[in-house]
């Protein structure tokens, strides 16, 4: 399980929400503090993407057992920050058998569930293993085995990791996790999903 390391998205331009989402408070703590600490809470190794406002968020890592990689072209979209985490992945953890990949904007993911996840992965076997909202909603945080690491290396543009889950339906396995999916991109959801923790 510890061979698992997990990335964590953190460098969009937080547009709709008008603010940067990692350096939202969150309890008596900033977002990206508390995404860690439930990350770190399973005992495996993190890595977080920045790029927006990167200056202003890599003070409040130097203090956490973490490595950070900044994604030069964080304004192409997602894809990119998911290509720059796994590259990276491969670079630090080159024996490694997968990686979890995680967003900044899913507060209330637990470390149980991460802990599920990869309790549920069988390296070498091709697995992807996604979450499952009670809406029936699939994806992040998910697990990719190794092998996908090309085509995740690969991915541009606002394409996430959803494209290749859906080109290899017949290797996915999704765990239930009831409405812990719940993520935020506005100021009203930022403040419902605050208000409900």
């Amino acid at each position: 399980m510890n061979n698992i390391p997990i990335v964590l998205l953190a460098a969009g331009a937080s547009s709709r929400m008008g603010q940067s989402k990692p350096l939202l408070r969150w309890g008596e703590q900033t977002l990206i503090e508390h995404q860690i600490k439930r990350l770190l809470g399973t005992g495996n190794p993190v890595v977080v993407v920045l790029g927006n406002q990167a200056e202003n968020i890599i003070p409040l890592l130097n203090h956490l057992p973490v490595k950070f990689i900044i994604n030069e072209n964080w304004e192409q979209g997602m894809g990119t920050s998911i290509a720059a985490g796994v590259k990276f992945v491969d670079q630090l953890f080159a024996d490694c058998k997968a990686v979890l990949i995680t967003l900044i904007d899913q507060p209330l993911i637990t470390t149980d569930h991460l802990k599920t996840l990869l309790a549920d992965f069988e390296p070498g076997k091709q697995q992807i293993i996604v979450s499952q909202a009670e809406s029936g909603w699939q994806g992040v945080p998910v697990i990719f085995d190794r092998f996908y690491f090309n085509e995740l290396s690969e991915l541009s543009g606002k394409q996430g990791a959803k494209a290749i889950f859906r080109n290899y339906t017949h290797q996915v396995k999704a765990i239930p996790c009831g409405d812990i999916l719940e993520d935020m991109d506005t100021p009203e959801q930022y403040i419902k999903l605050r208000n409900d923790q």
